[in-house]
């Protein structure tokens, strides 16, 4: 929520308004589709297209909704085609997108927003980087904290100079919780596991009915993980605590130039070597975080004396100690952190610093998948620094100095999370073909404890049932005296808080623990698991064959044959 009634229209004015606007739409607008059984509409677009495409769900609710062509408030000067929406309720999570072009500049941001007239209240709800001589793809959505009888879906440019806004296809669909949920379900049958048919047989290939087969999950596919620091050296009950339930670590602060050169040529190695040691005696996958941090607030205060050939030299100095000495280890490194934001090196080195970095890290550790990773691109949708947009303008321009683009990073600190928001933008994102990682996900302290472990699920959820998410990690390393940077999982005794019982219930969810069964009149066993490695065990009256298989994603079911007295074929 932004603006208040100090800044949109007066009272007076909004009474004037207001009647205009009922006579322009259509009738009750929420609740009509959310009854139709429609399914979740992942397609999203990223290039700018010289006509629209058709408007998903044929348009949803806003097909009952006349469009108001000059909507104005005094929030930051808006000129805009509106919708009128009535009766939108707050238990509804609502999918919007449309097609926007722009008159006036070559380019700019486009926010949509939604108005509750009851409270003068405004919420963006999507955003997209627009331009004059074709049609870009919004795509956005929400929720609201309470139902209203009336709202005003409207857009708003950042560019004083955009004279005119103009929308095709726009769509507005509503689902019922059930349905979200739903969607979710279906969506992580289909991405996280999969079906799994178990042929047994004797040595003369004849099947066998009512053997015995046991199934048990022995590694999880899907990385799901949490930030670490010094702190866990040493700390046993801290170790046994973190493996019994990650298997995907970053190092919180302990790999970043800061602390591994705080005065030049003094490198100091010894927390990161340790943390990586304990990583690896426990099989925990460990991302590099980071090579470089574009906030100057972060960057080594000697660095920041350096100009021209004195700091070229640094930073690659970093970059070859970094990786060689570690090279191998970490699946992935975070070259740029967060240069949406900020921009201290290609300020000072030019515009292909950024493109030279990559070039160098890929020499020295061609193991290693590289990201650029960026905060508020799920978190937030008025920051049009990070938006989705902004963030393929970003990876665009770089491919164009010749970086090979490995990895998205989306940090994930949020407040109170917009569900449906976080969505689009991954539905967004996805388009690229690239594996998106959250990377750091917690929720903020001032929301408290339980709103914390609820908002938490919420986005957990959303991030494991989304087709372009590769991994998640939480921002949860334990420090001193038992903080955290904003959402701690335990306290100090290892005794989970709200939101690490909302981690163990998941993760108890989104494994196959075990699955036990005898073969049909076909010899066969059927079941669903989730992705990862198993060992397999079947018998029949004295006879017993062991095995493993992995499972990993597909859309075919995976077939296993079992000749008893013989070796597991997969």
């Amino acid at each position: 929520m932004e603006a208040t009634a100090a800044s949109l229209l007066l009272p007076s004015a909004r009474k004037v308004l207001i009647p205009v606007l009922l006579l322009l739409a259509a009738g009750s607008l929420s609740g009509r589709a959310s009854a139709d059984g429609v399914r979740y509409d992942y397609r999203a677009y990223t290039e700018c297209k010289p006509h629209p495409e058709p408007a998903l769900y044929d348009g949803g609710v806003l097909r009952w909704a006349s469009k108001v062509t000059d909507f104005r408030t005094e929030d930051e000067g808006n000129y805009s085609p509106a919708f009128v929406l009535y009766n939108m309720s707050a238990a509804i999570a609502y999918s919007f997108s449309c097609w926007v072009k722009i008159e006036g500049p070559g380019s700019a941001y486009v926010k949509a927003k939604i108005l509750t007239l009851e409270n003068a209240a405004s919420q963006c709800i999507g955003n997209a980087l627009v331009r004059n001589d074709c049609w870009s793809f919004l795509k956005g959505g929400f929720a609201l904290n309470s139902s209203s009888q009336t709202s005003v879906l409207y857009f708003q440019t950042a560019s004083p100079n955009a004279s005119t806004i103009s929308i095709r296809s726009a769509s507005l669909q509503p689902f019922s919780p059930d349905e979200w949920n739903q969607h979710r379900e279906d969506r992580i049958q289909l991405i996280r596991r999969r079906f799994v048919n178990v042929h047994v047989s004797n040595s003369n290939g004849s099947r066998i009915i009512g053997a015995k087969v046991a199934v048990h999950q022995i590694t999880r596919d899907f990385p799901f993980g949490s930030a670490i620091s010094k702190n866990i050296i040493g700390n046993k009950p801290y170790q046994e605590w973190f493996t019994k339930r990650f298997n995907a670590a970053v190092f919180e602060n302990e790999l970043k130039w800061y602390a591994t050169e705080p005065s030049p040529g003094k490198e100091d190695y010894t927390l990161a070597d340790q943390l990586l040691q304990f990583v690896q005696s426990r099989d925990v996958m460990a991302r590099g975080h980071n090579i470089f941090w574009e906030d100057p607030r972060y960057t080594p205060a000697w660095v920041k004396n350096l100009t021209g050939p004195q700091l070229r030299t640094a930073v690659a100095g970093r970059i070859e100690s970094l990786l060689s000495r570690y090279k191998g280890d970490f699946v992935h490194w975070d070259v740029s952190n967060e240069m949406l934001h900020f921009g201290f090196y290609e300020d000072r080195l030019g515009g292909n610093a950024t493109a030279e970095f990559f070039a160098t890290a890929k020499r020295a550790d061609p193991l290693a998948t590289l990201f650029l990773n960026d905060f508020n691109v799920v978190e937030a949708c008025d920051d049009l620094s990070s938006s989705a947009d902004a963030y393929v303008a970003q990876l665009r321009r770089l491919a164009d100095g010749g970086v090979t683009f490995e990895g998205i990073g989306l940090e994930g600190h949020f407040g109170k999370p917009n569900i449906p928001y976080v969505r689009a933008v991954l539905d967004k994102l996805g388009t690229l073909r690239l594996p998106v990682w959250l990377t750091e996900v917690d929720i903020g302290s001032s929301l408290g404890q339980r709103a914390q472990a609820e908002y938490l699920e919420e986005v957990l959820r959303e991030g494991f049932a989304h087709p372009a998410v590769d991994g998640i990690v939480l921002w949860t390393a334990m420090g001193t005296n038992a903080s955290c940077y904003q959402m701690c999982l335990t306290d100090a005794n290892f005794t989970n808080l709200p939101a690490g019982d909302v981690v163990d219930r998941l993760l108890e969810e989104w494994q196959t623990r075990e699955v036990v069964g005898d073969t049909n009149d076909r010899g066969s066993f059927n079941f669903s698991a989730f992705l990862g490695e198993y060992k397999l065990v079947v018998t029949y009256q004295n006879l017993t064959s062991e095995g493993t298989f992995s499972l990993a994603r597909s859309d075919d079911t995976k077939h296993i044959n079992v000749r008893l007295a013989g070796p597991v074929v997969v």
